[in-house]
């Protein structure tokens, strides 16, 4: 059908740490799930909280990867993407259905302390190594202002 659009945008945390699943043919799959928040004013005036969960796939192997080494729970991330329903036979024979959003595109959102950084030195020794390096042999007097 020509003219239509499947496209999902999010804004939430991660309810879980990623699943990775990987296949023998070398492809791996990432699976967590994402809270939304909205509020509101209830009919009798009270503001009000509703959460909804979203499942969210990620087949794209480079942002598989991405979702393994530095996504955790709690991280708040924006997210774009297709809504996909699929599937299934469970163990009783009964066909059982799951909405999930598949990504095309991931954002880490929120300070840097709140995403996991493999490799990289902590917050503290980087800014030691920076400061060591400078020329400590300037004066204040020999600055042009």
């Amino acid at each position: 059908m020509a003219g239509s659009v499947n496209k999902v945008i999010l804004i939430g945390n991660l309810g879980r740490d990623p699943e990775v699943r990987h296949f023998e043919e070398g492809r791996a799959v990432a699976s967590f799930s994402i809270a939304t928040s909205e509020t509101f004013t209830a009919k009798n005036g009270e503001r009000q909280e509703r959460t909804e969960w979203h499942n969210i796939t990620i087949w794209r192997p480079g942002l598989v990867k991405l979702a393994e080494q530095y996504l955790k729970k709690g991280n708040k991330v924006y997210i774009e993407g297709q809504l996909r329903t699929r599937s299934w036979e469970d163990q009783d024979k009964n066909t059982r259905y799951t909405t999930e959003v598949l990504v095309d595109n991931l954002q880490f959102l929120g300070s840097p302390n709140t995403v996991k950084q493999e490799n990289s030195p902590p917050l503290g020794e980087a800014k030691a190594t920076s400061t060591t390096e400078s020329n400590t042999d300037e004066k204040d007097d020999d600055l042009p202002f």
